[in-house]
């Protein structure tokens, strides 16, 4: 199996919790996509097995025009093999499908072959949106879910709890109107604050107050519960789907499978090493122009894919194999493991289970902290 991932760096305004890689300045947009072709043509021997998912995120892909991705997609078929029913997905916000941006319809999205949506949501609620500065309001959110999911069986949305001023109740109630769309899977993440972002300056000046983990916990609970009764899947520790509707790109990176990132601040993995491309759209465009790779490369150490296997290993519902971390790794590493995580084990945040390390009910939000304990350093 083998993914590829296109960074588009373009956003109509800038998300106050975003640290991501984007630009709000489009001038450059039409030389980016010339540059995502190159890019794409110079890589092409990298894929050493055809394609089984592609993903166009960002930034916001739904900002090009239906010319510029069709670019993009010829360049990927001229060049690449891909699996016959890949999964496509391109990351999209409501307000580009609003009749005054006008430029994109869903009908073309799928004519290109796009056969999943990740709809970027956050909050059904106005004041949350604007308190996130997202582009698009409450209302354009439910007609173009209500436009979507219809057309795209395969439909994805983002929501962000832990919200500053959100309650309990404001929060069951984004689940629920996510829910009546019917779609087959849901992305939630914590709002956390990154350094140099508008949402830390605004905490840092006392226009808003501290996220709070507390809350944040609680919100995180109510989804499982929620969404497992409604027959999702909690099978990683954001995601939610029901069964044949997972997300085939995300598996792919948390079971540390090769993949290839095309565009701007875009990684790469083959296995043994990391590569990233420069986070600067000016000096990609010019350097890819010259026929140049302006990417950084890191060769991983056994100690690095091993802290990689144990990060990702603990967020995913059927947890870390102890038989392959003896195989993969050598039986001193898998004795380390079953020594660190003795402790989460007796105070109930982690599980032995057929051979497999996990983590309970107690744990999951805990996730990423236990893992970082468990690092061989």
């Amino acid at each position: 199996m083998y993914s590829l991932y296109i960074h588009i760096p373009f956003c109509r305004q800038a998300c106050h919790y975003c640290d991501f890689h984007f630009s709000t300045t489009l001038k450059h947009k039409g030389a980016m996509v010339e540059a995502l072709c190159k890019e794409l043509e110079l890589r092409k021997r990298e894929a050493t097995t055809p394609l089984q998912t592609i993903y166009l995120g960002g930034g916001t892909p739904s900002v090009l025009t239906y010319a510029e991705l069709s670019a993009i997609f010829t360049t990927i078929h001229q060049h690449y093999k891909v699996n016959e029913g890949a999964e496509i997905t391109i990351e999209v916000n409501p307000d580009d499908f609003s009749h005054s941006s006008g430029q994109l319809s869903l009908t073309q999205l799928k004519e290109l072959g796009i056969n999943r949506l990740s709809i970027g949501v956050q909050s059904f609620y106005e004041e949350d949106l604007r308190l996130m500065n997202r582009a698009h309001s409450a209302v354009q959110a439910a007609t173009f879910l209500e436009q979507a999911v219809p057309l795209f069986a395969n439909t994805t949305i983002d929501l962000i709890y832990g919200i500053p001023h959100m309650s309990e109740a404001q929060w069951l109630t984004n689940i629920e109107r996510a829910l009546s769309f019917g779609i087959p899977h849901l992305s939630a993440y914590a709002l956390t604050v990154e350094p140099r972002t508008a949402l830390y300056q605004f905490i840092q000046k006392g226009k808003l107050p501290p996220t709070d983990d507390g809350q944040a916990r609680q919100h995180f609970y109510l989804l499982k519960e929620r969404m497992e009764q409604a027959g999702f899947v909690h099978y990683e520790l954001s995601n939610f789907g029901k069964e044949g509707y997972f997300s085939q790109n995300n598996t792919a990176y948390w079971e540390q499978k090769p993949y290839m990132g095309i565009g701007p601040s875009a990684h790469s993995y083959n296995g043994q090493a990391r590569m990233w491309n420069i986070a600067h759209n000016i000096k990609y465009i010019q350097q890819i122009a010259q026929g140049v790779l302006p990417q950084e490369r890191e060769e991983l150490s056994k100690k690095d894919l091993y802290n990689e296997r144990i990060m990702t290993g603990l967020r995913i519902r059927k947890g870390i194999s102890l038989e392959r971390i003896r195989a993969d790794f050598g039986q001193t590493y898998m004795n380390y493991l079953q020594k660190e995580a003795l402790p989460y084990i007796e105070k109930g945040l982690l599980l032995k289970k057929e051979n497999y390390l996990i983590t309970t009910e107690a744990g999951l939000f805990l996730s990423d902290g236990i893992a970082s304990d468990l690092f061989m350093v």
